[in-house]
């Protein structure tokens, strides 16, 4: 669950260049599936779920809570983007912070997507909770990751080992709300 629910929920959509962040649909199952069995989306978070476990246990319309945007490209889902407060068992530097996660199709990389997907979600959060600080956890040996979080500014607040694998914990300073 998110924690975000201080913020009205769903949002309008989130026009980018290219992109459209919005609240997920019954159509999107499909999709949603397709990425938490894809072994390329799942190389660096422990590993894909099987199609017919995920066929059996996910809602009719998944991704519905705060935070999680679904990101379409030309009428259809390329990925998903989530913001969401860590939970206890996640590194106690992140605790009260938001969460950025996203995930995405292999045919959606290398175009720049994550980027603009991401740093239209962050955009938002900044408009809706003014001055939030927000983390974002990946291996190191995602190099696309970590050049991703470069881009999107942050900076590395710590490594840890998890999963069998070095961490890296970025922060996102807070943007000083104008005024």
């Amino acid at each position: 669950m998110s924690d975000l629910g201080r913020v009205a929920w769903p949002p309008e959509p989130i026009r980018t260049e290219r992109l459209v962040l919005r609240e997920s649909e019954a159509g999107d199952r499909a999709v949603f599936v397709e990425l938490l069995a894809s072994p390329e989306v799942h190389t660096y978070l422990g590993g894909p779920r099987t199609r017919e476990e995920l066929e059996r246990e996910m809602p009719g319309v998944p991704g519905r809570w705060p935070g999680c945007f679904v990101v379409e490209l030309d009428g259809a889902m390329i990925g998903e983007i989530l913001l969401r407060r860590p939970s206890e068992h996640q590194r106690p530097a992140a605790v009260g912070m938001v969460d950025l996660g996203y995930l995405f199709l292999p045919r959606a990389w290398g175009s720049g997507y994550a980027a603009e997907a991401c740093a239209a979600a962050l955009d938002w959060l900044g408009g809706v909770l003014p001055g939030e600080p927000v983390v974002l956890t990946t291996q190191t040996a995602n190099l696309r990751s970590m050049r991703l979080a470069a881009k999107l500014g942050f900076t590395e607040a710590e490594r840890f080992h998890a999963w069998d694998a070095e961490q890296w914990l970025g922060l996102r300073s807070p943007v000083p709300p104008s005024g």
